[in-house]
């Protein structure tokens, strides 16, 4: 059997160097939990950044996965197939909309929707010729194509791979002021945005933002666009983020959790008014829709409703900053704990171009506990809502015990 340095030398040398992982080689998974390739066994507390919300390998998704790959798993969208129709019925219906796009990707729902709101602007709005606009925030992340790129204030994310999309506006996150005059510009077609920002480090805005931000889209008859890629599926709490806040809105962008981890599985919802603008041949993909991925996508959404995991995300979410915010009003080595859910993160007390929150989470390995940094000195937690309260306050052990042997 080859060994985690065997494996991770052979990714160096043949793979492209994009992703600066943490030293473990995992080789299994079921539930809560993963083993690397020498059987020691973790905690995951980042879920495949959140697509895993119905733990690893959960047998009723995987039961739909082997079911129906045993009997067709791709034909393209030049011939119909026995579970398109089906899948899109039960996903309209499932949050409420007219109707819904099958993608396969986080990031190509993002684009998919742009695409859709650019093409209300001017077949509905009569926003002129190649002048509508789509308002983004500092600190978003989408993706990283060039479309999603254009709208990123990461310099990781930017440099070196100019020109950018044109028709792109970045205001700051939670201004709700900075949003009420970008929104005076008569050609803006939508405001797309996470209701929490996952990739910056879990932000949270403030409480009545997302709902205003809604309110004045509405006012301007500009489209909302919720960013629910990392936020949705139960993670924080509710079904959907936008759910804690009363309204829905008018294009969503969900991905990750919506196969459970499983298999790509993305999908962008709208009315009839937005989603009816594009036509035959205008927008795509070869697997958007495949048999697999509706029948994976049903099986998945079954299980959220059906175990309350967003239920149980709330409430495990409560524990988990409940304790992690008693230990930072003693210790100085964590400066804030944020989150919603079982979207969770904390803020280390380091100096800039230190690696502590990078040497705390290899620690936190070695104890048992998978997590990652974001943003330098951010760790984000973000568990499988399958988690109970034992496991959760058992993983709280672990993670202030590493805490404290960085204690400043």
């Amino acid at each position: 059997m080859m060994t985690s340095k065997n494996l991770i030398d052979l990714e160096y040398k043949y793979g492209a160097h994009n992703y600066h992982p943490l030293p473990v080689v995992l080789k299994k998974g079921s539930g809560i939990y993963l083993w690397d390739v020498e059987g020691k066994k973790y905690f995951d507390f980042l879920s495949a950044y959140s697509a895993v919300n119905q733990g690893h390998c959960h047998p009723e998704i995987i039961s739909a996965l082997v079911s129906q790959s045993q009997q067709l798993t791709l034909t393209s969208r030049a011939f119909h197939n026995n579970i398109l129709g089906q899948y899109e019925k039960f996903v309209a219906e499932f949050f409420g909309y007219d109707k819904v796009l099958p993608m396969n990707t986080g990031v190509e729902g993002g684009e998919t929707a742009v695409k859709l709101a650019r093409k209300w602007a001017y077949e509905v709005k009569k926003v002129p010729k190649n002048a509508a606009k789509i308002i983004f925030v500092e600190g978003n992340f989408w993706g990283r194509t060039l479309g999603a790129i254009s709208s990123s204030t990461d310099p990781s994310s930017t440099n070196g791979f100019g020109p950018f999309m044109p028709g792109y506006e970045i205001i700051p996150y939670n201004d709700i002021n900075a949003l009420k005059n970008a929104l005076q510009d008569p050609n803006v077609a939508a405001f797309m945005v996470e209701p929490i920002q996952g990739e910056a480090g879990v932000v949270v805005p403030d409480k009545n933002y997302l709902l205003e931000a809604y309110n004045l889209c509405k006012k301007n008859n500009v489209l909302f666009i919720a960013d629910e890629v990392q936020t949705g599926i139960g993670r924080t709490g509710k079904m959907l983020c936008c759910d804690h806040h009363g309204f829905k809105p008018d294009i969503l962008i969900l991905g990750k959790a919506l196969s459970g981890g499983v298999f790509p599985v993305s999908a962008i919802l709208a009315s009839n008014e937005v989603m009816l603008t594009i036509k035959p041949g205008e927008h795509g993909s070869t697997f958007g829709g495949n048999p697999v991925a509706c029948q994976v996508a049903i099986a998945s959404l079954k299980v959220i409703k059906k175990e309350k995991l967003a239920e149980n995300a709330e409430i495990m979410g409560e524990i988990f900053r409940g304790r992690l915010l008693e230990f930072s009003q003693n210790h100085n080595i964590v400066t804030e704990v944020r989150g919603k859910g079982l979207l969770n993160a904390i803020v280390i007390n380091d100096t800039e171009g230190s690696d502590i929150a990078w040497n705390i989470c290899l620690n936190m390995a070695g104890k048992g506990l998978l997590a990652k940094p974001t943003h330098g000195n951010i760790i984000r937690f973000a568990p499988p809502l399958i988690i109970n309260k034992q496991e959760v306050n058992r993983c709280i052990d672990i993670i202030i015990s590493s805490l404290k042997e960085f204690e400043l």
